[in-house]
């Protein structure tokens, strides 16, 4: 399959481009999907040691990616512990 790929290219040099923008969204989005679930509050992996882990979460905690307006520092917690 790769030789395949290799001899489309070699006589189709155009081809080139498409195939490093094609690979580049696939890993960017592939990033994002395992930075979703990786580092996203709502996602729980461990269901036995902290089954709800966003109830620890610090008010001052930045969890949005980008986040308009908002100093995250200066908040105050606006609810009970549980």
């Amino acid at each position: 399959m790769i030789g395949t790929v290799r001899k489309q290219l070699s006589s189709h040099p155009a081809l080139i481009p498409l195939f490093i923008f094609i690979g580049g969204g696939v890993v960017m989005s592939a990033s994002y999907l395992a930075r979703l679930a990786l580092r996203n509050p709502d996602v729980c992996w461990d269901r036995k040691n902290n089954p709800e882990p966003w109830n620890k979460l610090a008010p001052t905690y930045q969890y949005k990616f980008y986040a308009v307006g908002i100093d995250y520092s200066k908040l105050k917690k606006e609810g009970p512990d549980f």
